[in-house]
């Protein structure tokens, strides 16, 4: 028996996985939970693991690739041998495989209504001869899908909405569709680079796309920023004292009073205000290739021993690209500290989507304090409640020996 290998999906925010390597060739004997493959997702490098004993077999989805999740990627047979004209690679992601997508992009009858004549008189002239031009003037480093390879009605969509269909990027199907045609209609116009220096274009690694995906969606938050001078040499000498990090000193600290003041522990949702029942804090890592946000759970109420081992262990997933979804998604309160930058004496920072705040910290001055700088939801939070927050604060800091146990 033959059965198909999917695309995981290991978040909820998860739509393509990049295919890193295979672990197995076509033919190989693999064990149930066995690592067939790795896949780079928007935050760490994951294993994809066999559901049966079995044999691989192809076509194998090729690598360096970002494949839609629950496509094909590959086969289990039962037997050595079954199906070996599977084992060689096909190119399904430069053809057009609307089998294989999650979802057609659009219903049947669609495609030849757009293409009538009277839907292009709808346009002002104007506009058409400008699309036009922008058609032909695209810069070589836009080219068309290899082929040509968009459906009809993303071509006629693309026409009647004046967008450039050069300028679109193929899907992983190596096609364009009309849902990406849409997409790039809505988009915010980009810059055009073509009066510039020479430039190349390069993928960006996941971990940036998602980023970069994210903020886009979180600065739709309405926020306002506070900012506040803090004592942060008092609990520099706790911290040492007790044989902890400062980081982590500074989030059980964040955390206390997060628990004391609920609102900050809340989050605007459609339905309503959600009020979480914990204070989970993401805090923000540079990766050098990007951000992510291990998560310390339950940061106010567990011993300081379990929260150090939880970090230490969270760190050594960052260094070696191995966070899983659990490890970095959650966070009901965000912070994010510069302070190891001396140059760095203020910055905000954007408030993730599924919070309501986020405290930016800057480097420690010559008189022991630090500019902590709050931003917050104002759906959920207030002014007054964000100074009293800080005020809170300010106490914890000053005298770290009543809380830091």
């Amino acid at each position: 028996m033959k059965q198909s290998i999917t695309m995981p999906v290991l978040s909820d925010t998860m739509e393509t996985g990049r295919l890193v390597r295979w672990n197995k060739q076509p033919g190989a004997a693999v064990k149930k939970g066995e690592a067939l493959a790795e896949v780079e997702t928007d935050k760490a490098i994951l294993d994809v693991e066999a559901f049966a004993d079995g044999f691989l077999a192809g076509p194998l989805a090729p690598v360096d690739t970002d494949i839609p999740v629950r496509q094909v990627i590959g086969y289990l047979i039962d037997q050595a041998g079954e199906g070996q004209e599977a084992t060689v690679p096909a190119p399904q992601v430069s053809e057009p495989a609307p089998s294989a997508a999650p979802a057609p992009t659009s219903p049947p009858p669609a495609p030849p209504r757009p293409a009538t004549p009277p839907t292009t008189t709808a346009i002002p002239s104007n506009q058409l001869a400008t699309s036009e031009k922008a058609a032909t003037a695209a810069p070589p480093s836009a080219p068309l899908p290899p082929g040509g390879q968009a459906s009809p009605y993303a071509r006629a969509l693309a026409r009647d909405l004046g967008v450039n269909i050069a300028a679109i990027p193929p899907g992983p199907d190596g096609a364009i569709h009309a849902a990406q045609v849409l997409a790039a209609a809505l988009a915010a116009p980009e810059a055009d680079l073509r009066q510039g220096p020479p430039y190349t274009l390069e993928r960006p690694s996941t971990l940036r796309a998602a980023v970069a995906r994210n903020m886009v969606a979180a600065v739709q938050t309405p926020t306002f920023q506070i900012s506040a001078q803090l004592p942060v040499e008092p609990l520099h000498q706790a911290a040492r004292k007790a044989g902890i990090t400062l980081t982590l000193a500074v989030t059980r600290a964040c955390a206390v009073t997060v628990a004391a003041d609920p609102w900050f522990n809340h989050v605007w949702t459609a339905k309503g205000v959600a009020k979480r029942e914990r204070v989970d804090v993401g805090i923000a890592v540079d990766t050098g290739d990007g951000l992510v946000t291990p998560v310390l759970r339950d940061a106010a109420r567990r011993p300081l021993a379990e929260l150090a081992e939880d970090w230490r262990t969270l760190l050594g997933k960052v260094k070696k690209g191995r966070l899983s979804p659990e490890d970095y998604q959650g966070a009901s309160f965000y912070l994010s500290n510069l302070g190891v930058f001396p140059v760095i004496s203020h910055f905000s920072a954007i408030v993730p989507l599924g919070a309501s705040a986020i405290l930016a910290i800057a480097a420690t001055d010559v008189h022991g304090q630090a500019d902590f700088t709050l931003s917050c939801d104002h759906r959920v939070i207030f002014g007054a409640d964000a100074a009293r927050f800080l005020a809170a604060l300010a106490k914890r800091l000053a005298q770290p020996e009543s809380w830091l146990a």
